[in-house]
């Protein structure tokens, strides 16, 4: 136990003794802070003030929240309705942003922890492509202060949250101007799976999986956030955005971004599970009392095999004009500069003179995308490696997807151990 851990823990107990840490965290009285310290009161729409409430609610009965979590969550929960507020101001302002055209947005899904990241931040050596990056999604607006003013304070916390989580930056490097998932960008509207990676909250996903309709109020929200960070520029981007939670929800990007092209990324799914079981791991942990590693491993095989369906169910046909473009981990890991350049031609746009060079300056500065060196055990996450392959080898064999070799075994001789490591992965 580090003392980082152990400092927390400490602090949760004696905030559990003084009942700090009792009671339900109240959405109304966050509203009317946001209202205070903005002075608006516009958030334009209340669509967002049930699922809020529900994740509120789920929040305080079911994630035992700690010290930290319960101020983290309000800071979370005020950030983002204070955005609205601005946003919906900014709108009023300008009507016109909210006709501004938003042609032909990439999105990258498939399975987390495949290699979407990765695939992601590539594609941005070309200038012509925009991501939303970490301190937009933080700090949308210029009334948070200058660009930055922005980027600093967003730095700043970041800095602050490896310190009470060391392990995140080693399974997802991050800084301020890192291009960010857009789960950051439809939670928002408190329809997001982020919330169920950050937090125990079973009746809350419960809600968000029951709710036909959930996923088109937060698109509708994510394309209004996109015409917001454009608003002004002097050309045209081509928006390309990256999220795992976009598996579940293209019938919503198909009816926001009918023109949308779509990717998706393929690797074994049980070095996914393993991967995506410590990252969850990493950041629950400093916000709850109580966690249960060895409940994550399979709530991820559960979704996952879920996303998995999914993506067999649409093949090479997700309703867009464009048939989808499949990129496999193996592929883009040994071979980025082809891979990319596979993706360009897929959708007939031109590939840059200069993509090449560039990608190859991105991965000679950046070995194996960043990430550090894992040793991951089914054992650590309640994951068995047969029952996983099983459940998953008909989505390998419909997407020709690779297997990829078992991790090291606890007291696995040396020559093991050895080989295993050298072997080319990049989890994100």
């Amino acid at each position: 136990m580090t003392i980082t851990t152990m400092a927390l823990r400490l602090s949760d107990t004696v905030a559990g003794h003084l009942g700090l840490l009792d009671g339900p965290i109240d959405p109304d009285q966050l509203i009317g802070l946001a209202r205070r310290q903005t002075g608006l009161t516009d958030f334009g729409e209340s669509a967002f003030i049930d699922p809020l409430a529900r994740l509120l609610d789920s929040c305080s009965r079911e994630s035992a929240l700690g010290l930290i979590g319960r101020s983290a969550t309000k800071w979370d929960i005020l950030r983002f309705l204070t955005n609205l507020l601005l946003i919906q101001a900014e709108s009023a302002r300008n009507p016109a942003m909210e006709q501004a055209p938003i042609r032909q947005p990439v999105f990258i899904t498939g399975l987390p922890r495949s290699g979407t990241t990765f695939l992601h931040r590539l594609m941005l050596t070309d200038p012509a492509n925009r991501a939303p990056a970490v301190w937009e999604t933080i700090y949308p607006s210029a009334m948070a202060g200058t660009r930055d003013e922005r980027i600093a304070k967003v730095a700043r916390q970041l800095k602050a949250f490896e310190w009470i989580a060391p392990d995140f930056q080693a399974l997802h490097p991050l800084d301020a101007e890192s291009p960010q998932e857009c789960s950051e960008i439809t939670a928002h509207v408190f329809r997001s799976l982020r919330f169920d990676t950050n937090y125990h909250i079973p009746s809350y996903r419960r809600w968000l999986d029951a709710d036909v309709l959930r996923h088109l109020p937060a698109y509708r929200f994510h394309k209004r956030f996109l015409r917001f960070l454009q608003f002004g520029g002097q050309t045209q981007p081509r928006w390309v955005l990256k999220c795992p939670e976009h598996v579940f929800a293209l019938h919503a990007i198909r009816s926001v971004y009918p023109d949308a092209r779509l990717i998706f990324v393929h690797r074994d799914p049980v070095k996914v599970l393993l991967s995506q079981a410590q990252l969850t791991e990493v950041l629950r942990r400093p916000f709850t009392r109580h966690l249960d590693p060895q409940t994550l491993g399979p709530n991820e095989s559960r979704r996952w095999l879920d996303g998995t369906r999914r993506m067999m169910a649409v093949g090479d046909d997700a309703g867009f004009p464009e048939a989808v473009c499949h990129v496999h981990h193996l592929d883009l890991i040994t071979d980025p500069v082809h891979t990319v350049e596979g993706v360009y031609r897929h959708f007939g746009m031109q590939v840059p003179p200069a993509m090449g060079p560039a990608i190859q300056a991105y991965v000679a500065d950046k070995p194996q995308g960043g990430y550090g060196a894992h040793n991951y055990h089914f054992d650590d996450h309640g994951l068995n490696e047969q029952a996983e392959r099983s459940k998953f080898r008909p989505y390998m064999v419909r997407f020709g997807v690779t297997p990829e070799a078992s991790p090291v075994r606890r007291g696995a001789p040396a020559v093991e151990q050895a080989s295993r490591s050298a072997e080319p992965t990049l989890p994100g």
